[in-house]
């Protein structure tokens, strides 16, 4: 993805921390930025984080023979069957189908049939950040790009930069967050493997990526792959930046 956050602290003394572990296919870090950052209480909830994650791979990765969506796939096990995560998910799929008027659509997207992937991510991560409402101070989940974050409204907050798809490790623009998320979706990290569920074709919009900011992580995510497969912008409550392949950056919001 094409999202970085560089930590930001409040002063010079501020005291800030970062974890990082592979999980879901993805880097994913936890930063955390207080003066408790080094609290072993922190450590425990960060580990609740990765543990949580990894479970939500267990569960939901195509790529795992023995997951409960490989076996939905195959026919071996039945939706209704399926732990009260699965049908979360499954109900959150049909929203976004229809909230995006069919541009993100799980059952389209795959020749597995139903793949729930390209919507899992924004909700895990959202919902790990959960597991850090204890925590004081700011704090914030990095997932391949993707961000769920919490700062104090009277802080600096989190200053997100968006690269550009163009030019790896050059930014297009940045956003300063303090509570809520950034998504984005695009070509520069995985070439073009948007599929469009109208054509079942990569999307050939020429859109490089799109970024979504707004107040969930889960809806930033599905917003920006609707994006960034049919163009437009995100639904009001949100702004962004869409990068075309010819032409300026364009935002909205």
């Amino acid at each position: 993805m094409s999202v970085q956050v560089p930590v930001r602290t409040a002063g010079p003394a501020a005291a800030r921390r970062a974890w990082v572990e592979q999980v879901m296919g993805m880097p994913v870090s936890v930063h955390v930025r207080g003066e408790h950052a080094h609290d072993r209480s922190t450590a425990r909830a960060v580990g609740a984080v990765y543990a949580q994650l990894r479970d939500v791979d267990r569960t939901f990765s195509p790529y795992r023979p023995d997951s409960q969506i490989s076996r939905y796939q195959r026919g071996e096990l039945a939706l209704a069957d399926c732990a009260p995560e699965v049908l979360e998910v499954h109900r959150l799929c049909l929203s976004a189908l229809v909230a995006t008027d069919g541009a993100v659509d799980a059952w389209r997207w795959s020749p597995a049939g139903y793949d729930p992937t390209g919507v899992v991510k924004g909700w895990a991560v959202e919902r790990a950040l959960t597991l850090l409402d204890d925590v004081p101070g700011d704090v914030a989940i990095d997932a391949g790009g993707d961000l769920a974050v919490r700062a104090d409204p009277a802080g600096p907050g989190w200053l997100v930069a968006v690269e550009d798809p163009r030019e790896r490790g050059g930014v297009v623009a940045t956003v300063r967050v303090h509570s809520g998320a950034v998504a984005t979706s695009g070509t520069a990290a995985r070439g073009r493997h948007l599929i469009d569920p109208a054509t079942r074709e990569p999307a050939a919009n020429g859109v490089l990526s799109a970024t979504v900011v707004g107040p969930s992580l889960t809806w930033a995510d599905v917003w920006a792959s609707a994006v960034a497969i049919r163009g437009g912008t995100g639904p009001g409550g949100t702004s962004g930046v869409v990068v075309p392949a010819d032409g300026p950056p364009r935002t909205w919001g």
